[in-house]
């Protein structure tokens, strides 16, 4: 697929690299350094350059909204029209510092993007696991078929076989959670991960898998 990366900081460029060594055409945009957008590609290796948000999302199959909540309008407005296009969003809809969801409990970060870009269909993934455990995922997928679950959600089903296709590209077991207004739930979820991973003691590179028992 061609994806169009829309925020290439740590999970962004995580997520982009993998992308591209699985064999997609990606394009990383919106960063602050021109520079750092290039190495990025650059050590991506495979079939990934680096480009505007517009040159992203143009001839892309999926998008990957990866900015902080205080940077989607903005990089919205520069992908332009995203009409058709499947999202995947791994943004929150944090504060400006960071301690809390803005937005909860009745509605959700995904829902609102679904709001900003009506004609696009929004996928919510990759939020619930800390981006350090992308590569170790990742390099483990081809030595364990125990691979670690990934919750996802959204309402419509071509946009979500897409988001599953990309999960288990990155090494992952999509589990569909539901329809968008999932996102509810996920979104939490993504701070109980993220307290585990930066508080705890074992270090961040923690995934979690879901099993199935009495069948």
């Amino acid at each position: 697929m061609r994806i169009g990366i829309l925020g290439s900081g740590l999970m962004g460029g995580k997520l982009g690299t993998i992308f591209a060594r699985a064999g997609h055409e990606v394009v990383f945009s919106y960063s602050r350094s021109q520079r750092r957008l290039k190495r990025i590609a650059r050590e991506a290796r495979g079939n990934a350059r680096a480009g505007t948000p517009r040159e992203a999302a143009l001839h892309a199959d999926a998008l990957l909204l990866s900015v902080h909540w205080s940077r989607v309008d903005d990089v919205l407005k520069k992908a332009g029209d995203l009409s058709g296009k499947v999202i995947v969003t791994c943004s929150l809809p944090m504060s400006a510092d960071d301690t809390r969801l803005v937005i909860a409990h009745t509605s959700s970060g995904a829902e609102a993007l679904a709001r900003k870009a009506p004609n696009a269909d929004v996928v919510s993934a990759f939020g619930t696991v800390p981006s350090e455990v992308l590569f170790a995922v990742f390099d483990a997928k081809r030595r364990t078929r125990r691979r670690p679950s990934l919750l996802y959600c959204g309402d419509d089903a071509d946009a979500k076989r897409v988001a599953a296709s990309l999960i288990r590209d990155v090494g992952f077991e999509p589990v569909d959670a539901g329809p968008l207004r999932i996102a509810r739930y996920l979104e939490p979820f993504s701070l109980a991960m993220a307290q585990i991973a930066y508080e705890g003691d074992g270090g961040p590179e923690i995934a979690y898998r879901i099993e199935r028992f009495g069948k």
